[in-house]
């Protein structure tokens, strides 16, 4: 008994409140009819408490102006504030749903306000920000461009807009606990996504990119396909090990000028705005829109970066406007390969080259055509130093696809290209969404990094031989037994047709065999 009381009078931790608070509601969500699964329900949570974080920080900013006896202008004005709406309870049913969605609505009363006034709901209001001269505000406005309101019970929402008002933004402990809640909730959306399920790079892959290419502080870091932000959240965690606390230049070169990217769809611009936010970057710079759009031709140096960390789409196409983006010799439908271009065009040149690192299909080592001009010049003009194979199921199961990680730089010319290839775990054929991928299995390449020797998962190809081989980049281990998964097409065909061939022999031994048994 004495140990159950001591059990029940345990301190509750910050994660378990959290955890809590969010699965309770989830599961309020889970019951309103308007909602479907969690690429419904996530979203809706994403901008609740986007809306309770931007008023408990302009809350602090506030008050720190007052104290400084300096002029405040917040981002969102009365009565959009979530203290206005948010937090009066009595605002409930109907009437929030119409405050909430509506174009036109009777908007809640706030102190020091006279008579029943009418205005645009919440999401128009905000929505119209976006035209606003105001940094904060467009990005605000940018952010609920794309956002509706699909619950339909607003007594609902009201329980849910109550679990969120419990949430304390000001505790740098309740908001680095919530980034990790949130980051476990993004990968729920993920798994739910099914075909859609681009939002997600597995993290153990995002780690070990960060950790190889190792950015460092000062330094600017893009990915211009963006997401939901698993990368750049990686990174700007990696460079605020960096700063040292207390620094006011360290802390400014960390919030100002280090973490970019772009995101052309609105759900997960939306989630990237939010998991950065959560991750302690105050005003994330995301662009919303294609990366691809902009003529790759007028890229200037101003817009080129140090380090480029990505897993951009593949397996898709882009329309005709978009390929005309590119020079005539290298213009392509395919996703990856216009991306694999303009990642090669925003890096800085020498004296201070950047350095990439990016996720691409077996589909990019092999193929010709276009694919291979673009390959001869990254051979030719960038160091393509290191591709490291990843193995089966990486990215199950949302495609089989195997996959590889680019390591580039702009130093100089291509002298030669290791290979590492990441081994499954002993008794494993493929990774699963139950059991995927652990960052503790890239150790063994982190540690051959520095310090470079062939072994039997690395070995290196000198980059005119690959030249000579029409850039065919798709090597296989020379000390690894046959491997029919990252075999070229061609290989693949005449492995199957002599294995076929094989068996047929081997079967018109048999019926001979049992020809003479019979006699």
């Amino acid at each position: 008994m004495a140990k159950r009381r001591q059990a029940a009078d345990a301190p509750v931790t910050t994660a378990q409140k959290l955890g809590a608070l969010l699965k309770s509601a989830r599961d309020i969500m889970r019951k309103d009819k308007g909602l479907n699964g969690d690429l419904d329900r996530l979203p809706l949570l994403t901008w609740l408490m986007f809306l309770k974080f931007l008023d408990d920080h302009e809350q602090t900013a506030e008050t720190k102006a007052v104290l400084a006896r300096k002029p405040y202008t917040p981002t969102i004005e009365a009565p959009y504030r979530w203290r206005d709406w948010g937090a009066n309870d009595a605002l409930t049913g109907d009437e929030l749903l119409a405050f909430v969605s509506a174009e036109k609505t009777i908007l809640p009363k706030v102190a020091g306000s006279d008579g029943v006034k009418e205005g645009p709901g919440l999401i128009p209001y905000l929505r119209k920000l976006s035209g606003s001269n105001d940094p904060k505000r467009q990005v605000v406005g940018e952010v609920f461009g794309g956002v509706i309101n699909r619950m339909e019970s607003g007594f609902l929402l009201r329980q849910i807009v109550i679990k969120v008002n419990d949430i304390h933004f000001g505790s740098s402990d309740e908001i680095h606990t919530l980034g990790h809640l949130y980051e476990s909730m993004l990968k729920e959306m993920r798994d739910a996504a099914g075909d859609s399920g681009e939002f997600y790079t597995p993290r153990a892959v995002v780690k070990f990119m960060v950790a190889a290419l190792n950015p460092r502080l000062g330094e600017a870091v893009l990915d211009p396909a963006c997401g939901t932000g698993g990368f750049l959240v990686e990174a700007f965690a990696h460079l605020e090990q960096q700063a040292r606390k207390g620094k006011a230049e360290d802390i400014k070169r960390l919030q100002v000028g280090s973490i970019f990217g772009q995101e052309a769809k609105p759900l997960p611009y939306m989630l990237c705005q939010m998991n950065l936010l959560l991750h302690g970057l105050d005003a994330p710079a995301i662009d919303k829109g294609n990366s691809l759009e902009k003529k790759i031709t007028d890229i200037t140096d101003a817009e080129r970066v140090d380090v480029i960390l990505t897993n951009p789409p593949f397996g898709g196409e882009e329309e005709d406007a978009i390929k005309n983006n590119f020079p005539a010799e290298r213009q392509t439908k395919e996703t990856a390969l216009l991306f694999l271009q303009l990642i090669m065009r925003k890096l800085k040149m020498p004296p201070k080259p950047g350095r990439a690192a990016v996720v691409v299909p077996n589909g990019t080592l092999f193929g010709d055509g276009v694919c291979g001009r673009i390959k001869t010049d990254l051979l030719k003009n960038f160091n393509l130093h290191t591709i490291v194979r990843l193995p089966n199921g990486v990215f199950a199961p949302y495609t089989s696809i195997p996959t590889n990680i680019l390591f580039f730089d702009r130093s100089g010319p291509t002298t030669d290209v290791w290979y590492y290839e990441l081994p499954l775990p002993e008794g494993r054929k493929q990774y699963t969404k139950t059991s995927p991928l652990q960052f503790e299995e890239f150790a063994g390449c982190l540690a051959w990094w520095p310090a470079r020797e062939e072994n039997d998962r690395a070995w290196k190809v000198p980059a005119a031989e690959l030249l000579a081989n029409g850039c065919n980049l798709d090597r296989k281990n020379p000390r690894a037994k046959a491997d029919m998964e990252h075999l070229p097409p061609e290989q693949l065909v005449e492995s199957i047709l002599a294995k076929e061939a094989r068996i047929a022999a081997l079967m018109g031994e048999i019926k001979e065999l049992l020809a003479e048994g019979a006699k």
